[in-house]
């Protein structure tokens, strides 16, 4: 990889409801799909700031981050995704950002092949980090 090629970096929380149903955000942007609450670091950022950071955010929430599931590869951005176990800190609703229109809690099974894989992994923790590529 050369000094001035683009590479992402992004950090995503798994978060559940009471029922274990995993919240997702419905996109504005790109291709406008559901997805788990996080993004991009900034330059200088850990992977841990960055996903308070976009929890804040896109949430209008803190989060408390259990710890981190899984690194994945993703080959259509180019882009290595952290996933963390995360929980919503405090009271209140979740205010979503401009960048997404819609939250919803949905069962495992409802999600895309690429998340089961990543929220699986985060929810059946075994204190051994995994990886793969998409």
């Amino acid at each position: 990889m050369g000094f001035e090629d683009c590479y992402r970096l992004s950090a995503h929380a798994v978060i559940t409801n009471d029922s274990g149903e995993v919240l997702q955000l419905l996109a504005t942007y790109a291709n406008r799909s559901w997805g788990l609450p996080g993004g991009a670091l900034d330059p200088g950022e850990t992977v841990h700031e960055a996903l308070r950071r976009e929890c804040r955010e896109e949430l209008g929430r803190d989060v408390y981050i259990d710890y981190l599931s899984g690194v994945y590869y993703h080959r259509v951005y180019n882009a290595h995704v952290f996933i963390f176990r995360a929980r919503l800190a405090g009271q209140g609703p979740i205010v979503l950002s401009h960048e997404h229109s819609e939250m919803a809690y949905f069962p495992l099974e409802q999600l895309s092949a690429v998340q089961v894989r990543r929220v699986r992994d985060c929810l059946e923790f075994d204190g051994r980090v995994h990886s793969a590529k998409f």
